[in-house]
């Protein structure tokens, strides 16, 4: 995370427009219309133009006037913003964040009902290894959806229509479909998701980051 000492000293990391399909700042998922990438000059994440429509004198740019997002027009104007100290819901945990403190996290192929297949970075962070995180690119602020996985049923024999690597957590009348790229990928979620749906967590947790 870039610190706010260091906003508008130096150039920021840009986080690149393919590893966020939502605004990370309001969240709003981007169109080709409506809602078009911008980068903040100061932090380097990926915003709408809503929030983006800030500028900020910014030192490592000779001081020149620069388009920021909100939050580091607030940080650098030295005004703060108490709204963001609001509790955020469940699925307001960050990727980035848990992506690298996770149990496991790749990219899966998922299904739901007679959905067609559609990938999504899924991740079981260490925190909470007891509970799926879907995602939409590895950047995003928001979690598509969490699949708490203690009670499922794992089935791990692909049907027909399903592709190769996959396996279906069901309870009752909820039924969620994964497929991985390969075999070794699919074994290592399984390992965890076996030991999940016990409510228990594996005890090797470092062996499994997969990127």
């Amino acid at each position: 995370a870039f610190q706010n000492a260091e906003l508008g000293k130096r150039a920021p990391r840009w986080i690149r427009d393919n590893e966020v399909t939502m605004c990370m700042k309001c969240k709003e998922p981007f169109n080709a219309l409506t809602r078009r990438r911008h980068h903040c000059r100061a932090c380097g994440h990926v915003v709408c133009w809503k929030c983006s429509d800030y500028k900020a004198h910014l030192e490592y740019d000779g001081n020149k006037l620069n388009k920021v997002c909100k939050d580091c027009y607030h940080v650098i104007i030295g005004c703060t913003d108490s709204e963001e100290k609001k509790k955020k819901g469940i699925l307001e945990i960050e990727s980035a964040e848990v992506s690298g403190n996770s149990v496991i996290c790749s990219f899966l192929q998922y299904m739901e009902k007679s959905k067609p297949w559609q990938k999504a970075w899924c991740v079981i962070p260490k925190q909470e290894a007891l509970v799926l995180y879907m995602y939409g690119a590895p950047q995003d602020v928001k979690a598509l959806a969490t699949i708490p996985l203690l009670g499922y049923t794992v089935d791990d024999t692909p049907r027909s229509a399903d592709l190769p690597h996959s396996f279906k957590l069901t309870q009752s009348k909820s039924v969620h479909s994964f497929a991985a790229d390969n075999e070794e990928l699919k074994q290592k979620w399984l390992k965890v998701i076996h030991l999940a749906v016990k409510g228990e967590t594996p005890e090797c947790q470092n062996e499994l980051q997969v990127n």
